[in-house]
Parts: structure tokens; sequence; C-alpha cells
């Protein structure tokens, strides 16, 4: 259980969810949490990463940090999709384990999951089937992660848990018309097209995939809860447990924008996995469930795109 006063590292604290459990720990009063930017930690370097945990000791640790990117980003930067979140995952559990970190909670995805896993799925189908050729280095890094965790916690009693989130959008998401995951896509496409008064938008794939979306609040939540309330070896899925097709998705992006043009689907960009809904019956046995809907969240997401976008963009120096 951490104190308020406990030292508390966010690793990744800029991005999507590491943003969100940043805002959350000062939101519930904790007030000794470090972050690092890239440029001040490269997580990839393994003595700078030595460095850091002796010399701030933090006693608790969210491993959220990564190269991540929706289907376009996957398939094209194979290499360092697998490369540096392989480095990033290896340094900083090896770290926490020689500075004797009371706690650490590694973030890994619903792409570990096989490509055709029957539906809901649950923990225990990891690494029982092929998975998604697109993102398959990311999701073998993520893997990697979990099974450090694992075998840290089997050889030396680390108490080291891993969270499998579902898909993941909210405040602070990227929003690159190219790497981005889908729903921040479509939240810019949707938009773009309503400022240039277009008649149709295009979505990428046949819109028939289902797919499950979590709201990074939703996420940062959960993992404070689990960090207080959950020790064990098993993985734990996050997500809220309802699914809608891609098609459902622009229509409710759509909507909540105020787009009143017709939707095109591009049958020649890849779908991915054709359904992805997590069980999340352990997690709400835990005791938690999440909060926020799809369509408050969309809105929410909307506004903050649109902050982004009247943002004056930085002075290079």
């Amino acid at each position: 259980m951490m104190n308020l006063t406990d030292k508390i590292y966010v690793a990744g604290h800029r991005g999507l969810v590491g943003s969100a459990i940043v805002r959350a720990l000062k939101n519930l009063g904790y007030t000794n949490i470090i972050c690092k930017t890239s440029a001040e930690l490269d997580l990839r370097n393994q003595s700078a990463v030595n460095v850091f945990f002796e010399t701030e000791q933090p006693q608790f640790v969210f491993l959220v940090a990564g190269k991540v990117g929706g289907i376009v980003a996957n398939n094209t930067y194979r290499a360092e999709f697998l490369y540096d979140n392989l480095m990033i995952v290896s340094n900083v559990v090896e770290a926490a384990h020689r500075n004797n970190v009371t706690k650490l909670l590694f973030t890994g995805s619903s792409c570990i999951y096989p490509k055709l896993a029957l539906q809901p799925i649950k923990e225990e189908y990891l690494l029982t089937g092929a998975l998604e050729q697109t993102n398959e280095p990311y999701a073998i890094a993520k893997i990697a992660g979990i099974k450090l965790c694992q075998n840290y916690r089997s050889q030396y009693g680390s108490d080291f848990i891993s969270v499998m989130p579902t898909n993941m959008y909210g405040l602070n998401d990227n929003y690159h018309p190219e790497n981005s995951h889908v729903l921040p896509a479509l939240i810019r496409r949707f938009h773009e097209a309503k400022m240039a008064g277009l008649s149709t938008v295009t979505i990428w794939g046949s819109g028939k995939p289902l797919r499950e979306f979590l709201n990074s609040d939703d996420l940062a939540d959960a993992c404070i809860f689990l960090m207080n309330n959950y020790s064990g070896e098993e993985i734990v899925n996050v997500g809220c447990g309802e699914d809608v097709s891609i098609k459902e998705l622009a229509e409710l992006v759509k909507h909540a924008i105020g787009f009143t043009g017709d939707l095109i689907f591009d049958t020649s960009r890849p779908d991915g996995t054709p359904r992805k809904l997590l069980d999340v019956s352990k997690l709400h046995a835990l005791g938690w469930k999440h909060k926020i809907t799809l369509e408050d969240g969309i809105k929410t997401a909307y506004q903050d795109f649109i902050t982004k976008q009247q943002e004056p963009s930085p002075v290079l120096q």
C-alpha cells in the first residue's frame, strides 16, 4: 500500500497513460512523485537507468514508458518498436530489483494475446497462438516484460505485477494523422473534414473489426487500485468489458464533432485483429470497474484535441 509521502516514480509521465497516472496521484494527495523526460533519462541506457535508481531510490514504480503507435507505425518501425521496448523494460525492472523497490507495476497491451484468441480474452490465453503480424514486435517486447516481472518475482521475490490494458484514449493523446491509434486518428480526421467543409470522411479498413476502448483516466485509477490491492504473478486485464465496431466508433466520433457528411471505408487498408475484447472478470472480482462512458470520453478527448490545436508551436533552439 502506497503512503501519500512515499517516493513514486512514473516512467513515461508525458504519455497518454503516464500523464493520467500523475494526475490521479496528485488528485489523491500523493506528494512525492518523480518524473523524468526522455531527454533527462534515456531508459534504453542501462547505466543511466542504474544511476537514476541508485540516486533517487524510488519506493514504487509505474512502468508505463515505451514506444507506442497505431497499426501503421507498428508495422513500419518494427525494429525500433522491438528494441526500444525491450531495452526499457529490461533496464527498469533490473534496476528496480537491484535497488529494492517495494513494488513495480508494468503496463503491457492487449496485443500480447493471439490474433484469433477466443472472445472475450482471458489472461490465461497468453502464448496460446500466433500474434497479429502488424504489431508482433511490440507485442513480443510486452510479453518479455511480463515474463521479466514474473521471473523476478519467482527468483528474487520481487513484488512486480503486470496489467494488460485494452485500447486506450483520453487526455494528452497522440493525434498524429498516421502514427496514432484509431480513436484519436478519427477525431483528427473528422475535425479536419468539418473545418474544410468536406462531404465525406474515409475510414481505414472495412469498419467491421470490434474493439474495446478505455479512457486513460479510468486506466490510471485501475493502476493505482492494483498497486495498492494486488500482488500476484498472474497478469490482470484492464478494460470495460464492452466493445464496438470501428464503424460504430466512427459514428460516435462523427456525432461528437458535429460532422454531417458520409463515411467511406477504404478496404485496401489493414483491419488488424477481427475482434479484441478483454475478459475483465478478474479485475471486477478484485473490486474495480470503469466509470467513464465511451460517449462522454470522446467528447472530453475532442476538447483536448481542440486545445492542442490552439497551442503555439514550440520555438526551436
